[in-house]
């Protein structure tokens, strides 16, 4: 039986907490997160990489930012931003894989694939920004920009929209990449936001959840399972409270439920259980959510389930 799986790196496959985020770090950082993918390769699978891009494009905004200010290069709009990250990030994915690969002694192409993702120009996401992005400040800047306060207590991030993803460009080719042997990275922070506008596509500012994206892709493709990587092992109510609990299953009901009844951070863990429902509720088999050790442990993580 086919083994198509979808894997949705998390923020910590780059940039760990405490980290200024150089180069070296990330690169160190993506290895470390690829060398947890040679359980599901010895086991057959074919694999088919998300990851994303929050900390990245937010310093990339930044960067044109100060550029701008200091020696008058014009700044490149969000859209620009995240395609340059998307390729710099897979850049690392892919260069990182192969040294596993061969370090295994495995042989699989690893291809990237820069991607644009189709929202509608309508999404009330567009006036309500939810997405964080860039480096945590102790206090809120004086800039305009919206910032939200880190669940976890790291400080404010400042937020962009963060429109649902409807459709992915070339994800058919995507599926027949994986099918045909290759390790596909794609939708990478989410994928290029881009509406339609005159029978073609146009960029716009945002950044869609790589989570959402990922999950996207995984029913486009027909994947059986899907992995979103995080920082915990799996998901937990009461979350740093009295009466913390991991869960091991949850139905899509209950998942529904923990929702509503606010068990889960926005910013944080909210956004991957939506996606594990989203994918079972579009013919996935099962969603795991747990952190990259963990994989290849058939007890792994937080299974979400019909």
């Amino acid at each position: 039986m086919e083994k198509l799986a979808v894997v949705a790196f998390g923020g910590n496959a780059l940039l760990r907490s405490g980290q200024k985020g150089t180069f070296e770090e990330q690169v160190a950082n993506v290895e470390r997160t690829c060398e947890n993918l040679v359980p599901l390769l010895e086991q057959g699978y074919q694999l088919i990489i998300g990851h994303g891009n929050g900390p990245q494009v937010g310093n990339g905004l930044l960067r044109h930012a100060a550029g701008e200010k200091e020696y008058g290069l014009p700044a490149m709009p969000m859209d620009f931003c995240g395609a340059e990250t998307q390729g710099s990030i897979a850049y690392l994915i892919e260069t990182a894989l192969e040294r596993v690969l061969v370090r295994h002694g495995l042989h699989r192409p690893v291809v990237s694939l820069v991607t644009r993702v189709e929202v509608k120009a309508d999404d009330p996401g567009f006036s309500n920004p939810t997405k964080p992005v860039g480096p945590y400040y102790p206090e809120i800047p004086a800039d305009g920009a919206v910032y939200r306060e880190d669940p976890k207590g790291r400080g404010w991030r400042k937020v962009v929209p963060s429109p649902v993803p409807v459709a992915i460009c070339n994800v058919d080719l995507v599926g027949r990449l994986a099918r045909e042997g290759c390790i596909v990275v794609t939708v990478g922070g989410g994928g290029i936001p881009v509406v339609e506008d005159g029978g073609a596509l146009k960029g716009v500012e945002a950044v869609i959840d790589k989570d959402l994206a990922s999950a996207l892709c995984a029913v486009k493709t027909g994947a059986r399972e899907f992995y979103i990587l995080t920082d915990v092992p799996k998901v937990y109510i009461h979350f740093r409270q009295p009466g913390e609990q991991a869960l091991d299953v949850m139905t899509v009901a209950q998942a529904k439920k923990l929702l509503a009844d606010g068990e889960f951070a926005e910013g944080s863990m909210a956004p991957k259980v939506r996606a594990g429902i989203f994918f079972i509720e579009n013919g996935g088999e099962s969603c795991i959510i747990t952190e990259a050790g963990e994989l290849g442990n058939p007890s792994c993580g937080t299974r979400i389930i019909q």
